[in-house]
């Protein structure tokens, strides 16, 4: 350290009349210099702390922030409210007609590719199968459907969830060629959801129910036709009345031919009676269109080599022109032959009175 000491003009050479001078400034200026440095180790370890705290700040917020980021980048984009607006239909359901208590279907409701798409898989009692198809289209703010059956029937509806109801519509062509508009309605209801639908031929303007379900959750006690409790013979039984059904509605003789025996009869509730060359010519004249001809509420017994389905039958379409809509119950008996069951006599009831 170098110490440089002020000499007052009558001192020369480190001699002064006074010595004790000399002593004085060296020490002043001594403890100057220390106090510097004291100052200056004290910034040091001051600035030390603080390195020290930012070091151990950083060691818990940046696993936070990537922890932040990685449970980010896993987010599904249909994670918004939106893509839950139709949850409520999510479930392992029964299906019944209002005012039934016989199950006519099992539908199962599930998400599929990671919660962004409604899959519905419908087993119906009768043997008509489908699944539909749902998703919240963002970019167009809309619900979709899609819907098809292993009978060749597609359906695309859309629409929005609003007042607490999913409101759904759409149209299709029937089999005579005319437009239909439909409109669908899904809204949880105590125990469960309800559906019902409606179809306009005059673009909107009228419109005349379609079908009005229940959906409860599953139970296997369910007194109605499951597809999972039928045998064998119930099963093949079931597949050729819905065959038999399908090609009445399609007036497809090729199909009646094959599926009626030569001695077919079908006796109405006015005792007029049908047989199969009736029933051909009646296909092949093609006066009736059918919009539908579809049943439900359906029961399958089987006695031995003798087996009777009953089910209530919704028929509606025009024939030569005129329109016809009317409900009816039915009875089909089958027989077991060598080649397999056969479908051999058939009994309707009277129309059944319109519900309000």
């Amino acid at each position: 350290m170098q110490v440089n000491v002020i000499l007052p003009s009558a001192c020369t050479h480190l001699i002064c009349s006074d010595d004790s001078i000399p002593y004085v400034v060296v020490e002043k200026n001594f403890e100057r210099i220390s106090l510097r440095s004291m100052t200056t180790s004290a910034h040091r370890i001051k600035f030390s702390f603080i390195a020290i705290a930012i070091f151990f700040v950083a060691v818990q917020i940046i696993p936070l922030f990537t922890s932040l980021a990685a449970q980010s980048s896993k987010l599904t984009p249909c994670s918004a409210s939106e893509f839950h607006q139709f949850d409520f239909w999510l479930g392992d359901w029964d299906s019944f007609e209002i005012g039934s208590s016989a199950k006519d279907a099992h539908i199962h409701v599930g998400q599929i590719l990671e919660g962004c798409v409604l899959r519905e898989d419908y087993q119906g009692a009768n043997g008509h199968k489908g699944q539909s198809f749902t998703i919240y289209d963002a970019s167009r703010k809309l619900w979709h459907q899609t819907w098809v059956t292993n009978r060749g029937e597609l359906l695309e509806i859309e629409g929005k969830f609003r007042s607490g109801e999913m409101v759904l519509s759409g149209s299709d062509i029937t089999r005579t060629g005319e437009k239909r508009e439909v409109r669908g309605v899904w809204k949880p209801v105590k125990g469960g959801v309800r559906e019902t639908a409606a179809t306009s031929l005059d673009g909107g303007n009228t419109w005349k129910p379609w079908f009005d379900l229940i959906f409860r959750p599953h139970s296997s006690d369910s007194p109605a036709v499951s597809p999972n409790s039928l045998n064998d013979d119930q099963r093949a039984v079931i597949a050729l009345d819905a065959q038999f059904q399908a090609a009445v509605k399609a007036n497809d003789d090729a199909t009646i031919d094959r599926l009626l025996p030569a001695d077919y009869i079908l006796v109405t509730s006015s005792g007029q009676t049908f047989t199969k060359a009736d029933l051909l010519e009646e296909a092949r004249s093609a006066n009736r269109h059918y919009e539908h001809q579809e049943d439900s509420e359906q029961t399958v017994r089987v006695w031995g080599t003798t087996a009777v389905i009953t089910a209530k039958l919704w028929v509606q379409g025009t024939e030569n022109g005129t329109r016809f809509d009317y409900t009816l119950w039915f009875s089909d008996t089958y027989v077991r032959t060598p080649g397999g069951w056969r479908y051999i006599f058939a009994q309707t009831s009277i129309h059944l009175p319109k519900t309000p």
